[in-house]
């Protein structure tokens, strides 16, 4: 597959395997129709931002500000015009566009999201946006299968760009810029505030809802806890295992291949780090409800959740998305309001909330700048370039979410109401 050979993108992207990536090598026909309407729209839309859109052929589009090359409009468009934002990301993955500087791109477009589509346009969403697919449904075995598609990847892969406590969440720094040096002990500045906000220390009996590789357990249970952590990823299981056999923890953790559903027993603590945006909407009042029927009395939940606008969770969850498709299936990132409300519904107060959404969009920038650098690693674990690619685009979309303010990500303390 030739693609331009400007400075912003590869002269050559390999021919992705068609089984491995039918939708990148065959994309679904459009319609002249919707392909024209899909180019009108767009080209309006970018005609209106603060970026320079640069189209093969020399035409450009835009006010101003970070490029957008667009190798291949034709494509690009009728991507688009079958897909939606599906299509845009697809179209990235096939190398039709590129940018210098993706986030810079993606945090205009992210900042603006509202404004993309007509409003006419987004009052008829529910007919030409693509509904997520029934097979997503986080049924306890469904979503097995979908923690499964991305966590059990390879742990050698996340190994490569997270750091050394293998936590893949927000980080929580002392100052800007973030540096990657310090990312461990920001990680660990993250994991003490929730354990703090919980209370937990000798004897304290902790359910962590999401494993992770260990590392909050790992903390926990040199306090003096007693830990049981459960994750439907049997590849983040055995490593963490591992890793608490090495520290000699194997008395104070428990790590339990388990869904949340299936938990029985009481917790002082509760503790559960950027795993609701994985549940799914229907099975919001199932988990808050499970947390509640778990918790000791006066107990603490601490949550740690990434969160958006509630008027966009409300668009985005009837459709399916890129980020669904391709990255984390079944799941919805929820807003705050959704939270606070699903969670009294379930006898649960929130307390306390602190929100620190631009140390996400450090943490991710650190995280994609060493996948970047360790490209020929990643291609070595058996990753093709359409991969590298698909993960690149995640991470900058990711980065540009928070640094654009769409997505923030907060932790939350939960508490029984005092009976009165």
């Amino acid at each position: 597959m030739k693609v331009s050979t400007s400075p912003c993108s590869p002269s050559v992207l390999p021919v992705p395997d068609p089984e491995r990536w039918p939708d990148i090598v065959r994309p679904r026909r459009a319609s002249r129709p919707r392909t024209a309407v899909a180019e009108r729209v767009v080209r309006h839309a970018l005609g209106r931002l603060p970026l320079r859109a640069r189209l093969a052929g020399g035409e450009s589009l835009g006010l101003g500000g970070p490029l957008l090359e667009i190798h291949r409009p034709g494509a690009f468009f009728r991507r688009i015009g079958v897909n939606g934002l599906i299509g845009f990301g697809e179209s990235y993955m096939a190398a039709e566009w590129d940018a210098p500087d993706p986030v810079a791109v993606l945090s205009v477009l992210a900042g603006h999201v509202a404004e993309l589509v007509p409003a006419p346009l987004q009052r008829l969403r529910p007919l030409w946006a693509p509904r997520q697919p029934a097979a997503q449904a986080n049924t306890p075995d469904g979503a097995r299968d979908n923690i499964s598609h991305h966590y059990d990847l390879s742990n050698d892969l996340f190994a490569l760009f997270l750091d050394e406590t293998m936590t893949y969440s927000a980080a929580l720094f002392r100052g800007f810029p973030a540096e990657q040096s310090l990312l461990p002990a920001a990680q660990h500045r993250k994991i003490d505030r929730l354990l703090d906000l919980t209370a937990v220390g000798p004897g304290t009996r902790l359910l962590e809802i999401g494993t992770g590789w260990g590392e909050l357990a790992l903390r926990a249970a040199a306090r003096g806890a007693e830990v049981t952590t459960v994750t439907l990823s049997a590849e983040q299981r055995d490593l963490a295992r591992r890793r608490i056999r090495d520290a000699g923890l194997e008395d104070r953790i428990e790590v339990r291949l388990r869904d949340y559903r299936q938990i029985t027993g009481e917790y002082d603590a509760i503790v559960s780090v950027e795993m609701i945006e994985a549940v799914g909407e229907a099975y919001w009042p199932v988990y808050f409800r499970t947390l509640e029927a778990r918790l000791a009395p006066g107990g603490r939940i601490a949550l740690q959740a990434i969160t958006m606008p509630d008027d966009r969770m409300r668009a985005a969850s009837a459709t399916h998305t890129w980020i669904q498709k391709y990255i984390f299936p079944g799941g919805l990132i929820p807003s705050s309001r959704a939270l606070e409300e699903t969670a009294a519904r379930a006898g649960l107060r929130t307390d306390r909330r602190a929100r620190f959404g631009t140390h996400y969009a450090e943490t991710l920038r650190l995280w994609r700048e060493r996948f970047h650098e360790r490209a020929e690693e990643v291609d070595a674990l058996g990753f093709d370039a359409t991969f590298r690619r698909m993960w690149t685009f995640y991470l900058a979309y990711s980065e540009a979410g928070f640094r654009s303010g769409y997505l923030n990500v907060e932790q939350v303390l939960l508490v029984r109401p005092e009976a009165p």
